[in-house]
């Protein structure tokens, strides 16, 4: 078999953020702006930047607009070192556009259209496909789940990040997905538990590797194939500035770590550390992290280390 030139390859969100930093807590009602920036984003386009940050080697397979002047995205994902090379294009696509304002606590709202062609096109080829170990996907993949199937049929991994549901057609993304890595709040809606080792246990198949669940402060909770127990992974202790992009940071290192072939603990550690870093700086992709910030946070004293769930 060739060697596989990418280590993740996605299709997802692309968008671009204007973001609004105010002086009071959201909950306020209202707040003083104290700043404002521009800076693109999107699930799984973050997540792949992220990738390329982290040393990885990462391609967007997305929808994009056939010019630089209808979707500047493709440029700007190409200067962050994502290969989209392999892109389709279309003279309609266009980044979702979204305004985001940020509280002093670094908690955000997220406004956004996303009125723009989503997935990708259906006859990529299984050559495309097969040039990387892991295919990170989020919601917007119900409209190319045929795709997301022909990658598990090739052997690659493929990461879920789902935030929303469409009904039917995200249940049937979910079940496509081996390392499921969801926001604890979707996993409850989605399931109807409360407690994260019910949620872990509805959401579990005997084809899954592992069932992540998120909660930003609270750390991740964590099953995975192979191990009799659950794990808690507790989440490092950072200031912070703005959210914004953390959770595509998280699936972006998560992916990274499972292209190197970690196993899901590990790969839980690693985005926990990145996805800390990532938001100590304003923007969803300018405090994106190396790989040596990553290992250095991790290796501190003090470090959190995941912990067996009772």
């Amino acid at each position: 078999m060739a060697p596989h030139r990418l280590d993740v390859l996605g299709f997802g969100a692309v968008a671009i953020d204007d973001i609004v930093y105010v002086d009071r807590p959201l909950k306020a009602g209202k707040g003083k702006v104290v700043g404002r920036t521009r800076d693109f984003g999107g699930n799984v386009a973050t997540a792949l930047v992220a990738v390329a940050k982290l040393g990885g080697q990462a391609g967007f397979i997305g929808w994009l607009g056939s010019t630089p002047d209808e979707d500047p995205s493709a440029s700007e994902l190409e200067r962050q070192g994502v290969d989209v090379s392999r892109a389709p294009r279309r003279a309609d696509a266009r980044a979702i556009r979204s305004v985001i304002t940020v509280g002093p606590d670094g908690d955000r709202f997220i406004a956004y259209d996303d009125d723009v062609p989503h997935g990708t096109c259906h006859d990529l080829s299984d050559e495309t496909l097969s040039e990387a170990r892991v295919l990170l996907v989020d919601g917007y993949a119900t409209h190319s789940e045929r795709t997301v199937a022909r990658a598990r049929a090739l052997g690659l991994s493929v990461v879920a990040d789902i935030e929303w549901s469409i009904g039917t057609a995200t249940d049937r993304l979910i079940a496509l997905a081996d390392h499921l890595v969801l926001p604890l709040a979707y996993a409850e809606a989605q399931t109807g538990e409360t407690a994260p080792a019910a949620i872990l246990r509805h959401l579990w198949t005997d084809d899954r590797a592992a069932v992540v669940l998120t909660d930003g402060d609270r750390g991740a909770f964590v099953r995975q194939a192979g191990d009799a127990g659950n794990w808690h992974v507790p989440a490092y202790a950072v200031r912070a500035v703005d959210t914004t992009g953390a959770g595509d940071c998280f699936h972006g290192a998560y992916a990274l770590a499972l292209a190197r072939g970690q196993p899901p603990i590990d790969c839980v550690r690693y985005a926990a550390a990145a996805a800390a870093i990532s938001v100590t700086g304003k923007g969803g992709r300018m405090a994106l992290p190396d790989h040596p910030a990553c290992t250095a946070l991790m290796q501190a004293a003090g470090a959190p280390r995941p912990l067996a769930m009772p």
